[in-house]
């Protein structure tokens, strides 16, 4: 029998480590609490000039357009340098509704955060508008998604040290 408090060290060879996957169940509605739920957007008619300038100013990757309270497509740093700057068009004269990505993919504050990751990856896109009762109450990016992993990935480092050091409650 094994004294209390003493932990065995089993060596494992790399053929027998079956690395278990990480379950991301928490939800979009929590990531969406903690970094709150701003949404800026553009209108369809936009120039892709003002699109670039809202990005620098707001600090974001993408916006959505929407007319009225329909989401029509989304335009990125990567549609302008792809739509606009390789094509030689004019960013003042070329309206959003343009070089916009449509369809997009939508989310839920009820996808958790492995769904969106997956959805990401395999879409290869990097923000996904959050859409509650047909209006967009979000936007998260890869950089979101990212965050909330390392910061529940370091509370569960965390509640195991205090565990381990028998600090817990």
């Amino acid at each position: 029998m094994q004294p209390r408090g003493v932990a065995l060290l089993t060596v494992i060879s790399k053929m027998d480590y079956h690395p278990v996957p990480m379950e991301l169940t928490g939800k979009i509605g929590s990531l969406i609490g903690k970094k709150g739920g701003q949404v800026w957007s553009l209108k369809p008619a936009a120039s892709v000039y003002d699109a670039i300038a809202m990005m620098a100013e707001k600090q974001v990757g993408a916006l959505p357009v929407i007319d009225g309270e329909k989401l029509l497509g989304i335009v990125s740093e990567r549609d302008y340098a792809r739509k606009v700057i390789l094509k030689g068009k004019s960013s003042k004269e070329t309206p959003v509704s343009e070089i916009m990505s449509a369809p997009v993919f939508t989310i839920t504050p009820s996808h958790t955060v492995g769904e969106c990751m997956q959805m990401i990856t395999d879409k290869r896109i990097r923000h996904l508008p959050v859409v509650e009762g047909g209006r967009v109450v979000s936007m998260i990016s890869i950089g979101d998604l990212v965050n909330w992993v390392i910061t529940e990935q370091q509370e569960t480092i965390n509640h195991l040290e205090a565990y381990v050091s028998g600090k817990h409650g």
